[in-house]
C-alpha cells in the first residue's frame, strides 16, 4: 500500500475515534487470547445455587411454633432416606406458597404416620390399605397405590386438605393434623412438632439437623 494512502486510513480511524492497531486486521488464523478467567463448570454452579439457597433467611420460631410446643417431644436421628423425604415435603409446600407453619403440620403428621418412611403394602401389619409418607389410602379417594408412595404427590394431598380445614393456620398441630387424617390418635402428631421444625430449620442449614 502506498505510503500516503495509508496515512490517510490511520488519520480517518484517529478521527472515528477507533484504535489504531499493529497492521490494519488480525490475521484470520490468529490464536484468542489467553485469559487468567477460569469457566464455571456445572458443579461449581451447582455448588453456589447451593450456597446461595443455605443464604436464605430461615423462618422464625414463632413462624414454625406459633403456639410453643404443649406436649412431651419424641424424635429420632433422620436417616438421609428420612430427609430426602422431609425435603420433599418442604418442597411441595413451598411450591404451593404455603407458610412455614404448614411444612412443620406437614413433617410432624409424616413423622407420626411413617417416621418418614415411605412405606409400601406391609401385609397383616398395613393399617387396611395405608400407603406412603402420610398412609393416605387408596380406598377412601386419596389416590392409587403408585400416586401415593410418591413423596411430593403425598404431600400435595395432604396439604390440599389442609388448606381445606377453617382455621388450621390457629390450631394446635395435633387438632389441623387430625383434621385432615381423621386417626384414631388424634393427639399423637404433637410430640413431632419440634423434629418438624428442626427438620425445616435444616433446610436453611441452620438448626441441630443442618448438615
Amino acid at each position: 500500500m502506498p505510503a500516503v494512502k495509508r496515512a490517510s486510513v490511520r488519520a480517518v480511524l484517529a478521527a472515528t475515534g477507533m484504535a489504531v492497531l499493529t497492521g490494519f486486521a488480525a490475521p484470520a488464523t490468529a490464536a484468542p487470547q489467553a485469559t487468567d478467567a477460569k469457566p464455571v463448570v456445572k458443579s461449581e454452579q451447582k455448588a453456589e445455587t447451593h450456597k446461595k439457597a443455605k443464604t436464605v433467611k430461615a423462618p422464625t420460631a414463632s413462624q414454625l411454633m406459633p403456639l410453643g410446643v404443649n406436649a412431651e417431644q419424641a424424635s429420632f436421628a433422620p436417616t438421609g432416606e428420612q430427609k430426602a423425604n422431609a425435603d420433599a415435603i418442604i418442597k411441595v409446600g413451598k411450591e404451593m406458597k404455603l407458610p412455614p407453619r404448614a411444612w412443620v403440620i406437614a413433617v410432624a403428621t409424616a413423622a407420626q404416620e411413617s417416621t418418614l418412611n415411605n412405606l409400601g403394602h406391609l401385609g397383616d401389619q398395613n393399617d387396611h390399605d395405608s400407603l406412603g409418607l402420610f398412609q393416605q389410602r387408596p380406598s377412601a379417594g386419596w389416590g392409587s397405590p403408585d400416586q401415593l408412595t410418591d413423596p411430593e404427590y403425598a404431600a400435595r394431598a395432604f396439604y390440599e386438605g389442609l388448606v381445606n380445614v377453617p382455621g388450621w393456620q390457629d390450631m394446635a398441630l395435633t387438632d389441623a393434623a387430625q383434621a385432615v387424617q381423621v386417626s384414631a390418635f388424634p393427639y399423637h402428631y404433637a410430640k413431632w412438632e419440634k423434629l418438624a421444625a428442626n427438620l425445616v430449620l435444616a433446610e436453611y442449614g441452620k438448626g441441630p439437623l443442618a448438615g
